[in-house]
C-alpha cells in the first residue's frame, strides 16, 4: 500500500519536472534557437545634390535584403537623427566615389552586429559595381560608430536590470520568510521601508559596478535617477505580489528573470514573431535596459528614455497602490466576541 500511495506523488513530480523543462525551454534556449532577422530597420542616405546614378543605386538597394531588412531612403543628416532615435539600427551613406556604414553604440548590440555585417556587404558590392560602371576606383567601405560603447557599456544596461530585479526579489522574499518564521505580520510601513531601502541600495550597488567596470561611463543624476526608478519600480511590483500571494509569488517572479538576458537582450526584429508578441511586447526589462543604454551612451533624447520613465513610473505607482491598499478587517473570533458580551 505504501508503494502504491507513492505512485501518484512520483507521477506528479515527473509532471512538474516536465513543466519546468517546457518553461525553461520556452524562455531560454527557444529564444536563441529561433533568432532570425525580420524587418531590421536600416537607412540608405543620399545627399540632396547626388547625381541621378547614385539615387538610382539607392533605390535598387531598397529592393534587396528581402524580409530581413526594412529600408528607407533619406538624407545623411536625417539618417543620423533616425539612428540617434533608434528608429534605424544602421545607415549606409552613399556619396560620389565613396560608401560608408554608420552604426551607433546606443543601439542594442545584437541589432548593431547584424546590421553592420549586412550593410558592409551591401556597401562593398555597391562600391564594386560603381567602380566598374564608371571605370574609376572607389574607396573601401568605411565604418563609423557614433556614440561608441566599450564592452562594459554594451553589457551594463542589461546587467543593471538583472541586478535590480534579482536584488529586489531577494530582499522582498527574505522579508516574507522571516516574518512567517517569527510569526509576525508584515505591515505597510515594513513593506514601504523595504522598497525604499532596496531601491537606494541597489542603485548604489549598480553605480559601484559601473564605476568598476568602466570609469568613463557617465554617472550623472540622470543616469542614477533612472536606475533608482528601475530599482524602485521592480521592488514595488514584487512587494505587491508578495503581499498578495506570499512566498508563492517567487514562483512567478523568479522565472521572469530569465526574460532579461534572452528577450530584452535582443532587438525585437531578431525574435521569432511569437516571442515578440508573447514576451518582448510587455517585459519590463526592455524598458529598463534600453533607457539605461541611451543615457549611458549619450543619447538622453531617445524616445525609449521617455517611454521607460512612463512605464516604470506606472509600475511603481501600481505596486505602491497594492502595498497601501487597506487589508480586509477580520471579524473577531466567536470565543473572543462572547468574552466581550456583558455578564447578565
Amino acid at each position: 500500500m505504501a508503494g502504491t500511495s507513492r505512485r501518484p506523488v512520483a507521477g506528479l513530480a515527473a509532471l512538474a519536472g516536465a513543466v519546468v523543462a517546457v518553461v525553461l525551454g520556452f524562455l531560454t534556449v527557444g529564444v536563441q534557437a529561433s533568432v532570425e532577422p525580420d524587418g531590421l530597420p536600416v537607412a540608405v542616405a543620399v545627399p540632396d545634390n547626388a547625381p541621378p546614378q547614385l539615387r538610382a543605386a539607392a533605390g535598387q538597394l531598397t529592393s534587396q535584403g528581402g524580409e530581413a531588412l526594412s529600408w528607407q531612403v533619406t538624407t545623411p543628416a536625417e539618417a543620423r537623427t533616425l539612428l540617434d532615435d533608434k528608429d534605424v539600427y544602421g545607415v549606409l551613406e552613399l556619396a560620389p566615389g565613396q560608401v560608408g556604414v554608420v552604426v551607433s553604440g546606443a543601439v542594442n548590440p545584437s541589432g548593431t552586429q547584424v546590421v553592420q555585417q549586412v550593410l558592409t556587404g551591401a556597401g562593398q558590392a555597391l562600391s564594386t559595381a560603381m567602380s566598374q560602371a564608371t571605370g574609376t576606383p572607389t574607396a573601401p567601405v568605411r565604418v563609423e560608430t557614433v556614440h561608441p560603447a566599450s564592452p562594459a557599456g554594451r553589457t551594463a544596461p542589461l546587467a543593471v536590470s538583472i541586478l535590480a530585479w534579482v536584488g529586489s526579489l531577494a530582499a522582498g522574499a527574505i522579508l516574507v520568510v522571516v516574518a512567517e518564521r517569527t510569526g509576525r505580520r508584515v505591515g505597510v510601513a515594513a513593506r514601504l521601508t523595504q522598497v525604499g531601502a532596496t531601491a537606494v541600495l541597489i542603485t548604489g550597488v549598480a553605480a559601484g559596478f559601473l564605476a568598476l567596470w568602466d570609469s568613463s561611463l557617465p554617472l550623472g543624476w540622470d543616469v542614477l535617477g533612472y536606475i533608482l526608478l528601475v530599482a524602485a519600480a521592480f521592488a514595488a511590483v514584487q512587494a505587491a505580489l508578495l503581499r498578495l500571494l506570499g512566498i508563492r509569488a517567487t514562483a512567478i517572479l523568479g522565472p521572469l528573470y530569465l526574460l532579461a538576458p534572452n528577450v530584452a537582450g535582443q532587438v525585437p526584429e531578431l525574435l521569432n514573431p511569437a516571442y515578440r508578441a508573447l514576451l518582448w511586447s510587455w517585459t519590463p526589462f526592455r524598458f529598463s535596459t534600453e533607457g539605461t543604454r541611451s543615457l549611458l551612451q549619450g543619447t538622453p533624447g531617445a524616445p525609449d528614455v521617455t517611454t521607460g520613465i512612463w512605464v516604470l513610473g506606472a509600475m511603481l505607482v501600481a505596486g505602491l497602490v497594492v502595498i497601501l491598499w487597506p487589508g480586509r478587517v477580520k471579524s473577531p473570533a466567536p470565543v473572543a466576541a462572547a468574552a466581550l458580551q456583558p455578564a447578565r
